[in-house]
């Protein structure tokens, strides 16, 4: 990226991330963490739908395909909504980490229009980690995962503990979530930046 701030650049003590034992394995579908989420969740009529999968080291591949709902020129993705896609991609990388957190920085360069009915590849990893705060990058292609470039943004995550989400959520779906009898939906809800 070209002209990256100083908010983003790893100091110098920074550490290698390392994946931890527990993360899905290369190649596994992450499936979405909140059925509510824009993201990745299958419960928003307009959401993203966004599939990432586990790669290698501490890395994500995802995909989405930009609907006429997703527009803001005509035939065009809207420049919020692929950063929203960027910004989805890089929080699944956190499940590799296994640390709930959420976005402090997301810087985006947009490098070309992105059509209605394309499929984005994106590409995500984690570059440095430093105390609670996860510096990481991704990159948005269209024509397939080796095509051109058309996004590209640089984040910074900080680890939260799951007060984060209780104490300045909406009660009614905190609750809700908090409630759910399966386990494992219940724990993921909490899991990635929402």
């Amino acid at each position: 990226m070209s002209g990256t701030s100083a908010a983003l650049q790893p100091p110098a003590d920074a550490v290698k991330p390392v994946r931890h034992p527990d993360a899905p394995v290369p190649g596994e579908l992450l499936g979405a963490h909140y059925e509510h989420c824009f993201g990745c969740g299958d419960g928003q009529p307009h959401g993203l739908y966004l599939q990432a999968r586990a790669g290698e080291g501490v890395g994500v591949t995802a995909e989405f395909t930009v609907k006429a709902a997703h527009q803001g020129a005509p035939g065009l993705a809207h420049g919020g909504i692929l950063a929203t896609a960027l910004d989805e991609t890089l929080g699944s990388l956190n499940w590799l980490l296994r640390v709930i957190a959420v976005t402090g920085r997301l810087e985006t360069d947009f490098v070309r229009p992105v059509p209605v009915d394309t499929v984005l590849h994106l590409d995500a990893e984690v570059t440095a980690v430093h105390g609670r705060k996860i510096y990481s990058r991704a990159t948005g292609r269209i024509g397939g995962p080796d095509g051109l470039v058309a996004v590209r943004a640089e984040a910074l995550f900080i680890e939260v503990k799951v007060d984060h989400f209780i104490e300045n959520g909406r009660p009614a779906e905190i609750q809700a979530a908090m409630a759910d009898p399966d386990q494992a939906r219940r724990a993921r809800a909490f899991e990635v930046n929402p």
